[in-house]
């Protein structure tokens, strides 16, 4: 999960680029912190593709099961 905290420090790091410039150890840090940032969106990026289903893989067993869950969640969403 990618911390808030880091984001913020990464905008306000872009921020101080564009206006007066950075220092070295800033720009070492800015370097750091995207990177954290970009492995951590990997990270969840492949958790995510990891879940998808592909309907052509699925049993028949399997597509009843997933076409109910999606029938309760369209119910709950109108309540």
């Amino acid at each position: 999960m990618i911390k808030k905290e880091t984001i913020d420090r990464i905008n306000e790091l872009a921020h101080k680029n564009k206006t007066v410039g950075l220092t070295d150890l800033e720009k070492e840090e800015r370097a750091k912190l995207r990177q954290e940032y970009l492995d951590g969106f990997r990270a969840n990026f492949r958790q995510q593709m990891e879940r998808v289903k592909f309907v052509e893989d699925l049993t028949e067993e399997e597509l009843e099961e997933i076409q109910v869950e999606e029938v309760e969640v369209i119910e709950c969403e109108q309540n």
